[in-house]
C-alpha cells in the first residue's frame, strides 16, 4: 500500500484514463464524450491522485472560489480501492485554500454517503429549496461520443 500523492496540476492528469473510467465504469457518466471530459476539466479545479507516478484517483470541483463548490467525478480505480485513497483524496480536496469559507459545497452520490459524511457533507437542510434540470441519458444521445 503506497502513499497517495495528490496535486492540482492539470498537466499531470491522464486524460485518457479519466475519460475511460468516466465513460465506461462510472454510473453517473456512462458514454460521456472525451471532448466533454476535457471541457469539464478545463473549467474545474482538478485533483489527481498518484501512486508511484501513475494516476489512480481523480476528483474535480466546480467553484467560483468564494461562495460555492460542487464536487464531481470522484473516483479511485477499482484495483486501488480499500486502501484509504478516497479518504486521502478527499482530505486534500477539503484542505485546498481555494475551497475554504464556501457558503455551500455540494455533491451528488448514490453510493458513497459514508465517505462524504466523514468530511461534513449531509443531506440538504432544505431540500424543498433545491431544483435541478437532469438529463441522465444526454451522453448516450450525443453524436460523436469518442
Amino acid at each position: 500500500m503506497g502513499v497517495l500523492r495528490v496535486n492540482t496540476d492539470k498537466d499531470s492528469l491522464d486524460i485518457g484514463l479519466i475519460h475511460r473510467f468516466l465513460s465506461t465504469e462510472a454510473y453517473w457518466s456512462r458514454g460521456i464524450p472525451r471532448a466533454t471530459v476535457e471541457r469539464a476539466i478545463e473549467g474545474s479545479l482538478c485533483f489527481g491522485g498518484y501512486l508511484d507516478g501513475r494516476q489512480v484517483a481523480f476528483a474535480r470541483v466546480v467553484t467560483d472560489g468564494a461562495t460555492f463548490g460542487y464536487l464531481a467525478d470522484v473516483f479511485v480505480l477499482p484495483e486501488c480501492r480499500g486502501q484509504g485513497h478516497s479518504k486521502a483524496l478527499m482530505a486534500e480536496v477539503m484542505a485546498h485554500p481555494q475551497l475554504q469559507g464556501l457558503r455551500r459545497f455540494s455533491l451528488a452520490t448514490s453510493d458513497a454517503h459514508g465517505l462524504y459524511a466523514g468530511f461534513g457533507f449531509a443531506a440538504p437542510a432544505r431540500p424543498e429549496s433545491l431544483m435541478e434540470k437532469l438529463d441522465p441519458d444526454v451522453y448516450m444521445r450525443t453524436p460523436g461520443r469518442t
